[in-house]
């Protein structure tokens, strides 16, 4: 199943949109190369992505948190860091074992975990934003 940027994924701010559509469209692409038989050349190159996105990603959303005095800021600050250390774990992990079907399942899962993430809070944040 892809991933698409639908109404409930959609948060109304074009500069968090447009990082959430940039993430979707990477791990389609992981996706497609897995049901290619290429999912294995493609793991690390979107865990590369994945580190550089979120790096930049929840930078930006901070900002925008800061800015607009956003209540959620500390709940959501705190998602944000241990999302991050996740990540490094994850990281870190397919360093030493290799493109796995496990590290595909690992990347997957925490995939899985940001996209409920923003299909909940960061639509809270584009609301408390757009009331602004």
């Amino acid at each position: 199943m892809k991933y698409t940027l639908t109404p409930d994924l959609t948060t109304g701010n074009a500069l968090i949109d447009s990082q959430h559509r940039l993430l979707l469209d990477t791990v389609n692409t992981l996706m497609d190369a897995c049901s290619s038989g290429k999912g294995r050349e493609q793991i690390q190159s979107t865990l590369t992505f994945l580190n550089d996105y979120v790096a930049k990603h929840f930078r930006d959303e901070e900002r925008l948190q800061m800015q607009t005095s956003y209540p959620g800021y500390p709940e959501h600050k705190k998602f944000h860091e241990g999302y991050r250390q996740m990540l490094a774990e994850t990281s870190q992990q397919l360093v030493k074992d290799g493109s796995t079907i496990k590290a595909l399942g690992e990347l997957n899962r925490i995939v899985a975990i940001l996209v409920a993430h923003i299909r909940n809070e960061d639509k809270r944040l584009a609301h408390h934003i757009q009331s602004m």
